[in-house]
């Protein structure tokens, strides 16, 4: 397995001695199952606080994390992402005691507007350029519907407006594209994002994506805990998170789909206790967590409406009273439920929105077309790793 250095954790001077894996997050595998593994006493969990543990409930199978062992294999500390900005942190201590923390992961950003002349292909070009597969497979769900990237030939080009985290030398989540031109035999389409409904326009302010949006999917008393990435705590001196939202309500009340859907997951995970998932087909998946028990005839597979029954409010897994745990993730990536549910109701641009708008657009439009008969055009951030591709659905 190949090892990596990390410039991580550098105040464990001890370090200087293990070895570093970036590896695999096994299938079937939990926090409590990898502590098994490396002989750890389970009571580092059972310890945590309830946010702690439900953070151990949001390891994906596959998500890479990096693990660092002594020369006779004993591990020395591991660290597990469980977000694009937060990870697990188990480590030995100086009196040889394993202990948990949650830190940030220091991702870099940046934001880039380049041309891409095709040679070969969209998928090639793009990935010759930035070393990101991730890209291209956004742009072509963006316009997979009005452009037929297999017409497109050598000399045609595309231009991207886009925003990378990166980490550790390769991509960190998927690419927040903002703004794209496609052309194929010097015809341009072009598609721009509006922040306020994550719409995509074209250059006249036609809409072609469409919105969607999310109800509470139950009757609260009050949200006992909001959403947080990552948030330095100044009482207790550490970093805290809480990927989804917690609406406090009696045990047995009645839970609903927050949107159509397909349920991809029902049944007991980890700390979440019984729950269940539901991919939206849009790149959008829910999470429902802590339930008392299932609606008649819930089971994966199964196609839902948004409103209907799909559970009961419960305390089940490690919860410290009877409420709903929602998560709501983006394309794999957690994001506050709160600010979809609330989006405004407006399909499409108002009226005081549309010349702003337009206006931005010819401006991204003008840089794009700069871009492209510039001599020397801006050279793409290029990572010397590529990521595999996952499900990608911006539609």
């Amino acid at each position: 397995m190949k090892k990596i250095i990390l410039s991580i954790i550098i105040f464990f001077n001890f370090l200087y001695s293990a070895q570093v894996e970036e590896l695999p997050w096994p299938k079937g595998e939990s926090f409590l199952t990898f502590l098994d593994k490396y002989s750890i006493s389970q009571k580092l969990y059972f310890d945590l606080e309830k946010e702690d543990k439900e953070l151990c409930s949001e390891i994906e199978a596959d998500r890479k994390y990096y693990l660092y062992t002594e020369d006779d294999g004993t591990l020395n500390q591991v660290l597990i992402p469980v977000s694009d900005d937060i990870q697990i942190h188990v480590y030995k201590d100086i009196n040889n005691e394993f202990k948990f923390q949650t830190l940030p992961i220091n991702y870099t950003e940046y934001s880039e507007t380049v041309a891409i002349e095709i040679t070969e292909s969209v998928s090639h070009d793009i990935l010759k350029a930035t070393g990101d597969v991730t890209l291209a497979a956004v742009l072509k769900s963006l316009f997979k519907d009005s452009v037929n990237f297999r017409k497109m030939q050598k000399g045609d080009f595309i231009a991207l407006k886009y925003t990378q985290k990166s980490y550790l030398g390769k991509p960190h989540g998927l690419p927040d594209l903002t703004a794209a031109m496609v052309e194929i035999s010097g015809k341009p389409y072009f598609r721009f994002k509006h922040e306020k409904d994550d719409k995509y326009y074209d250059e006249k302010g036609i809409g072609f994506t469409k919105s969607y949006f999310f109800q509470v999917p139950l009757t609260y008393q009050r949200i006992s805990s909001v959403f947080t990435k990552k948030r330095w705590h100044p009482v207790l001196k550490r970093y805290r998170a809480h990927l989804g939202t917690d609406f406090a309500a009696p045990r047995g009340r009645t839970i609903y789909a927050a949107a159509d859907g397909r349920l991809e997951f029902v049944g007991k995970k980890g700390g979440y206790g019984n729950t269940i998932i539901i991919n939206h087909g849009n790149g959008y998946k829910t999470l429902y967590a802590h339930q008392n028990g299932f609606a008649k005839g819930i089971r994966q597979g199964k196609s839902v409406k948004k409103g209907e029954h799909i559970g009961y409010v419960g305390n089940t897994g490690l919860s410290s009273g009877p409420h709903l745990h929602l998560g709501l993730y983006k394309n794999g990536t957690a994001v506050d439920p709160l600010t979809v549910i609330t989006k405004p109701k407006v399909d499409g641009l108002e009226a005081r929105e549309r010349a702003s708008f337009l206006a931005n657009s010819k401006a991204i439009q003008k840089k794009f077309d700069e871009e492209v008969k510039s001599e020397n055009r801006s050279i793409p951030t290029k990572f010397e790793r590529t990521t595999d591709k996952s499900e990608i659905n911006i539609l």
